[in-house]
């Protein structure tokens, strides 16, 4: 005997809510507490209710699919926000279509920003035109922002987060802390070179010309970083460095490592993001976490809100948090 699709009063009876509450996690996710979202999507994968999608899409005209726009899909800090957004669009009934912006040619990104091809975007690289993304299809701006383009950022406050970082080196007694920045024209690299700068002025200290390392946020970079840093007299180096993401600091401590040097005892090393890896390098790297997975759920709530026609907030800052591991000690004089 055929058994009966399952219908959303089912989802509702299991969840113990009504109708109009799973329609709205479905829909629109952000008018709905987190306690109540997380039954009500429990009870959806219990039931197993599916949304039919094609009918909606046709009743709505849309097409049913979400793109990510992401500056590098190799970089893992973007795992967890990709993850973030499709823990929320999957439930809604979105397809997430993720595109590397590194790869994709000005044409196609153009057509992703077309009502034909997707719903909306969340756009994660902050050097894309506002001209190629304005008045198309909804738009969301995760982590980066671009210049220009008026869509709801969900972000950090990324200049206090370099204070956050730089403070705790200052704290341990560190007068010559060096910093490796993002790429050049970078919004992120920007900002927290400017926290670092400005951090380092409240505590009477200054930020050096030879302090400062260019990077581009990869391992390479890092390493590049460090051998500038091998390479000046010892007592000219910073005895604390500063780095803009993870990987950097990463390729930092490998290259200072490989020339019989240690962290921290010779440089205390500082990253930003929290990625994976770095709980499990040796040794483990202190670093400014950002709550990737919020960000990327947020972007996708801010995103699913618009296409029901609501009025986000331009600007959704979270918070960031100090994660002190092996990687940082105090100066020894």
């Amino acid at each position: 005997m055929k058994q009966d699709r399952p219908k959303i009063s089912d989802v509702a009876r299991l969840a113990g809510v009504s109708t109009a509450t799973v329609s709205r996690v479905i829909s629109n996710p952000g008018l709905v507490s987190e306690d109540t979202r997380a039954t009500v999507q429990e009870a959806i994968r219990a039931s197993g209710y599916r949304l039919n999608q094609a009918a909606r899409n046709l009743r709505h005209r849309r097409t049913g699919g979400i793109v990510a726009l992401v500056p590098n899909l190799a970089n893992p800090f973007f795992s967890q926000i990709l993850s973030g957004i499709a823990s929320v669009l999957g439930p809604a009934g979105y397809n997430l279509l993720v595109a590397d912006t590194r790869s994709a040619g000005a044409d196609m990104l153009l057509d992703y920003a077309e009502p034909s091809r997707a719903d909306g975007l969340i756009v994660l690289d902050g050097t894309l035109p506002a001209a190629a993304l304005a008045g198309r299809v909804p738009v969301v701006l995760a982590c980066e922002w671009v210049p220009g383009l008026s869509a709801p950022r969900v972000k950090i406050d990324n200049r206090a987060a370099a204070a956050m970082a730089v403070n705790h080196l200052a704290d341990l007694g560190h007068r010559r802390i060096g910093h490796v920045t993002g790429p050049q024209g970078n919004v992120l690299s920007d900002a927290r070179q400017s926290g670092t700068a400005e951090a380092l002025a409240a505590r009477g200290l200054t930020l050096a010309p030879d302090a400062v390392y260019p990077g581009d946020f990869s391992l390479d970079s890092g390493q590049r970083a460090a051998a500038q840093w091998l390479a000046q007299p010892v007592e000219q180096r910073p005895t604390a460095v500063f780095l803009a993401s993870d990987e950097m600091a990463c390729g930092f401590i490998g290259e200072v490592q490989r020339h019989g040097l240690h962290v921290p005892q010779d440089v205390s090393v500082i990253g930003f993001d929290d990625i994976e890896l770095i709980a499990h390098i040796s040794p483990p790297l202190t670093t400014i976490r950002q709550p990737r997975a919020a960000i990327g759920r947020l972007a996708a709530e801010r995103l699913l809100a618009q296409l029901n026609g609501q009025v986000e907030p331009d600007d959704t800052i979270l918070p960031v948090e100090l994660v002190l591991r092996a990687s940082t000690a105090a100066l020894l004089l």
